[in-house]
């Protein structure tokens, strides 16, 4: 039953995007296996960025596993549909529980997704990272494949607050979403978590910013784009003015990586 609601809801998300007139193109995906367990590794830009990374995989693997803020639970209408997908609360407070449900679900052969950013990154570069999706990977033996998507910012995301509220939806249609799946990367045994971590800092670095630098997602010629990172002539938040806006675990991997040369 469980996967016949995933596969109606997968196609609830696809009206829903056809609605809009969102064109989500991807590129990468003969990286994501079509069967056996996966950790998906994922940058995170805007809130939807779970429908975006479903429909650029659902050729390839239709039920994946996503782990989501635990607070989506407190509805019960939402609770009932997300144990059903077989999705995982995350309480940052307390990770333990997440951590062993995703480790179950590989063991029995699914795709998982997360976040290991544990937020939204208002400079639009990959913030510190959580060890978790390492240690995951190097305890069950799953590859990870290292995803970017880019597009979905301009749709609902996160930004500077104005009159202490943030930027609302913005229903424009026509909007293009690209989702990129990069090689897969493994964890050896006894591999020191902190430094794959900052190994997967950079390779999603690359990721996002290939998307990034696509001629239809950059800013017209004097475009105010606070949508777009600074570094690379946008007007969002830069790093440091970032840094006081995210809210970042204490335990994550600070950033040795990125933002990469923009010449």
């Amino acid at each position: 039953m469980g996967d016949r609601i995933h596969t109606a809801v997968n196609l609830l998300g696809r009206g829903v995007l056809r609605a809009l007139d969102v064109r989500v193109e991807t590129r990468g995906t003969a990286h994501v296996p079509t069967t056996g367990p996966v950790l998906l590794a994922c940058t995170h830009v805007s809130y939807p960025d779970f429908v975006f990374v479903q429909r650029g995989a659902v050729e390839r693997r239709p039920h994946i596993r996503f782990m989501t803020r635990h607070d989506v639970w407190d509805r019960p209408w939402a609770a009932w549909f997300m144990e059903r997908m077989q999705h995982v609360p995350v309480d940052r407070a307390a990770p333990a529980g997440a951590y062993l449900r995703a480790r179950s679900l590989l063991r029995a052969g699914e795709a998982v997704c997360a976040f290991p950013e544990a937020g939204i990154s208002y400079s639009y570069t990959v913030r510190a990272l959580m060890r978790g999706v390492a240690s995951l990977a190097r305890e069950t033996g799953v590859p990870v494949v290292p995803v970017a998507l880019w597009g979905g910012q301009r749709i609902y995301s996160v930004g500077r607050p104005v009159g202490g509220r943030e930027p609302p939806p913005d229903w424009t249609r026509g909007r293009r979403v690209d989702v990129s799946f990069g090689a897969p990367m493994t964890v050896a045994p006894g591999e020191d978590l902190t430094g794959w971590t900052r190994g997967l800092g950079v390779r999603l670095t690359a990721l996002l910013e290939e998307l990034q630098q696509l001629p239809h997602h950059r800013p017209r010629p004097g475009e105010y784009a606070p949508w777009y990172p600074a570094h690379l002539g946008g007007h969002a938040p830069d790093r440091a003015e970032a840094a006081g806006l995210d809210a970042v675990p204490r335990s994550a991997v600070r950033p040795t990586w990125g933002p990469l040369d923009p010449s």
